[in-house]
Parts: C-alpha cells; sequence; structure tokens
C-alpha cells in the first residue's frame, strides 16, 4: 500500500465536489442570484436607514436632557452663589394678607 493511493470513495467525493463546484458557480453568476443578491442589498439598506433614524432620535433626547441638566445646574449655581438670602423666593411679608381679629 502506498502513502498516494486513493480509493474509490476518495475520487468520487472529490468528482462530486468539483461539479457542485462549476453549478455553485453558474448558479451565483446567474440573473436569479443576482436579483436575490439586490434584494438582499436594499433590505439591509432599509434596516440601516431605520437604526439611524432611531440612534438620531435618541441622540436628540440625550441633548434634550443634557441642557435641562446644565439649566438646574446654573440656577441652583446662582441660588448658592448670593449668601445674603436676597434670592430667595419667598413672598415678601407686605404681600401676606393680614388677619382680622373678630370683635
Amino acid at each position: 500500500m502506498s502513502i498516494f493511493s486513493i480509493s474509490k470513495t476518495h475520487a468520487a467525493l472529490v468528482g462530486i465536489g468539483a461539479l457542485l463546484g462549476a453549478v455553485g458557480i453558474k448558479a451565483v453568476t446567474s440573473d436569479a442570484a443576482k436579483r436575490l443578491a439586490v434584494q438582499g442589498v436594499a433590505a439591509g439598506m432599509r434596516v440601516k436607514a431605520g437604526y439611524e433614524d432611531i440612534v438620531e432620535q435618541a441622540k436628540a433626547e440625550v441633548d434634550d436632557i443634557v441642557a435641562e441638566a446644565e439649566y438646574l445646574n446654573s440656577e441652583m449655581a446662582a441660588d448658592d452663589a448670593c449668601c445674603c438670602g436676597c434670592c430667595v423666593d419667598e413672598p415678601a411679608v407686605a404681600d401676606k394678607p393680614v388677619e382680622q381679629k373678630a370683635e
């Protein structure tokens, strides 16, 4: 028995592989395969566009949240900067209604 001996089974498998390869090349280059590939790419592009819309909406929401947080932080910093109490949002004493005692 030699190292280079090839059984009939191996030879048949190699022949079948070559045949399937040739048929596969013909199938891949056919018009139906090209249409299928175009449809697959088109579907992928639609998915990508939908994903990009979702990402843009999420970015807009995040930008809104960050803007509101910065506004709140700037208001809190302005309130903390005044130590004299003049910036307190309490109504003045003159604005309160005066209760009259019943006699």
